[in-house]
């Protein structure tokens, strides 16, 4: 019984304050379509996949689950290759980027799956042309490079980034951030209604005396209005009426 009561009264805050909700959770989800659309920078990426398989001219079976098993325990070692200022420093150098290695770093993801032997150069940038650029030099330094750092001649490029005609930014995500914003003006609105009501300690009904002392209410006091009070009203409704009289007159 006690649950249903607080869930009605919790029913009756929502209702009472439903305006200062609603207005809550349209002034965060203003907020935060003008930050998407207008503040964040959009950001594009590009996917360049690299394989790596060492050619073999033996046909033995074994032989070639060797060095599949070589080429998946290599990937690691790309991975932080692919990285490295070596790498990064040259296609800074080709593409005349305006930045330094450590900053493009943060720029890139090596992505690869669990026992595959393709990996992913993912690239973010505020340029989709950009992006495309970044990805496609860093595969093709990367597979240039290799042969000379670790004597091994097994990298080949699978699929090249390629720039679309309409290029849409993955970041930022502004229905995601419009609809994450409407849930937290919506728990906001909620709190700030139940602290209001909660901090209010004013009795306003016969129930909230109930519920504060614990006792049934018998009867009701009207409002009791003083006699001089209502000949005073009415000999100033007189006064009002005799006055219109003379205007007109």
């Amino acid at each position: 019984m006690e649950a249903t009561i607080k869930l009605s009264d919790l029913f009756k805050i929502l209702k009472g304050h439903a305006f200062l909700i609603i207005a809550i959770a349209v002034v965060s989800i203003s907020i935060a379509a003008i930050i998407s659309y207008f503040v964040l920078t959009p950001i594009y990426t590009a996917d360049t996949q690299i394989l790596v398989n060492q050619k073999n001219e033996k046909r033995d079976q074994y032989v070639a689950s060797s060095q599949i098993d070589a080429d998946l325990q290599l990937i690691n070692t790309y991975n932080v290759v692919i990285k490295s200022p070596l790498i990064l420093s040259k296609v800074i150098e080709k593409l005349d980027l305006d930045t330094t290695p450590e900053k493009l770093t943060n720029q890139i993801t090596i992505l690869n799956t669990n026992n595959s032997q393709v990996f992913t150069v993912h690239v973010e940038d505020a340029k989709a042309s950009r992006a495309v650029e970044i990805s496609n030099t860093i595969a093709d330094i990367f597979k240039n490079e290799i042969p000379t750092l670790m004597k091994v001649d097994n990298i080949n490029i699978l699929s090249y980034a390629k720039l679309s005609e309409d290029p849409n930014p993955a970041k930022p995500n502004k229905l995601l951030n419009m609809g994450i914003a409407a849930i937290i003006g919506l728990m906001l609105g909620i709190g700030i209604a139940i602290l209001i009501e909660t901090l209010d300690t004013r009795i306003k009904s016969e129930q909230d005396i109930e519920e504060i002392l614990d006792i049934p209410v018998i009867g009701l006091v009207s409002p009791i209005i003083d006699k001089k009070t209502i000949n005073f009203a009415k000999e100033t409704n007189r006064f009002s009426i005799q006055s219109r009289r003379v205007r007109r007159i």
